[in-house]
């Protein structure tokens, strides 16, 4: 599966955990990620990581559009709904792009653990019944 990771700065380094948590279940899969959230994953984990720009440059866009061209499978997507900015607009066309191209996503640890979980267990393979050409 294609995964995307992005988090808001103040979740970079829940980010981070999680994804050393989860080092095992990820590596099995093709990742990618805003610029600055994949270079602390990667050099955290030892996990390839294709990096986009920056979220502030355009690297979330850049996920965006994978998204609309139905090449990522699931979004870990760790929001700070306490600070909520200039991002909260490109923050919504991202949720919203999961919502039409039926896309997992996790915004929290909870739920990025139990997307996870289902993942290791195969529970998200539909994706492959549903359109066998991915």
């Amino acid at each position: 599966m294609n995964i995307a990771l992005i988090a808001h700065d103040s979740k970079k380094e829940l980010m981070v955990q999680f994804c050393i948590a989860y080092c095992g279940v990820l590596s099995r899969h093709n990742l990618c990620a805003t610029g600055s959230t994949g270079k602390l994953v990667g050099e955290a984990t030892g996990l390839k990581i294709q990096r986009y720009l920056s979220g502030s440059q355009g690297g979330d866009q850049q996920i965006a559009s994978r998204i609309s061209c139905n090449e990522i499978d699931l979004l870990l997507f760790f929001r700070d709904p306490i600070s909520a900015g200039t991002h909260e607009p490109n923050d919504m066309n991202l949720l919203r792009l999961c919502d039409v191209h039926n896309i997992p996503v996790a915004t929290n640890n909870a739920t990025a653990e139990a997307l996870i979980h289902a993942l290791e267990r195969g529970d998200l393979d539909w994706r492959d019944i549903v359109n066998p050409t991915r």
